[in-house]
């Protein structure tokens, strides 16, 4: 089966849960990926929901951070307080999965305004980013969404450059960014491309990234889904196509 780029993407997200994980989680494609790691590789990860739910076993994958279908077999239905403060402001929670309008050369991440547009705003995000020790970026790879600066700094990567967030009184952080075309790391750096997704070349991550970043000296490869995981992802997980309404035309 021929895997499309976000189907590829997600399955690498979901690939940087380990077993036993704590790890946060929000509505779209990083619920998803989280879903199947639980699925796959990952079946004691522990999610914790931004709307309160802890712990649970999510089948089937829902469409957003209220669906009931998210509180199966959870260990707690509680608060969006009690996931942000009770959790991941202290320092239970490893990994946090964000998305956002634009993110920068040091990782920072917009959600809040760009160019005279509000947009929704930080939710937990800026909770995440400020205290989870690993923070995984989902998105789309357009030039519009990678600046060299974001235009509001809504969740701390690595702010103004490296030592920023020691001194803004933040603690160490590791991002990876995971696109359709690559996948981008950083650790109190610039980002820096590491890995190209199937068919993707690296004049195709430059020409759609509004800053030169950094490049690995040999970048590898995303390993793209087997038939299985694929099998899965579509006919159980998303049987009805909500995150990949592609698939609605094939």
């Amino acid at each position: 089966m021929r895997a499309l780029p976000r189907e590829i993407l997600v399955l690498e997200g979901a690939r940087q849960i380990r077993d036993g994980d704590v790890v946060i989680v929000g509505t779209g494609l990083p619920l998803l990926a989280a879903t199947l790691a639980q699925r796959t590789h990952a079946p004691n990860a522990k999610l914790v929901i931004e709307s309160g739910v802890v712990f649970p076993k999510v089948v089937p994958t829902p469409v957003s951070v209220v669906d009931p279908r998210l509180m199966a077999g959870a260990s707690r239905h509680g608060s969006l307080f009690e996931a942000l403060g009770g959790m991941v402001q202290r320092g239970l929670v490893h990994t946090g999965f964000l998305g956002g309008a634009q993110i920068d050369e040091y990782a920072n991440l917009n959600s809040t305004w760009v160019a005279g547009k509000r947009l929704p705003g930080s939710g937990g995000a800026n909770d995440i980013a400020s205290h989870c020790r690993k923070v995984v970026v989902l998105t789309d790879h357009e030039r519009r969404r990678f600046p060299a600066r974001c235009d509001y700094v809504t969740s701390p990567g690595f702010l103004g450059g490296p030592g920023g967030r020691t001194a803004a009184g933040l603690g160490a952080l590791d991002v990876k960014v995971i696109t359709d075309l690559c996948v981008m790391e950083a650790s109190d750096s610039p980002l820096r491309v590491t890995a190209l997704m199937p068919g993707a070349s690296l004049d195709d991550v430059l020409r759609n990234t509004g800053f030169t970043p950094q490049v690995a000296a040999s970048p590898g490869s995303v390993r793209p889904p087997s038939d299985d995981e694929l099998a899965l992802l579509r006919g159980e997980l998303d049987p009805d196509h909500v995150y990949f309404p592609e698939h609605h035309s094939s």
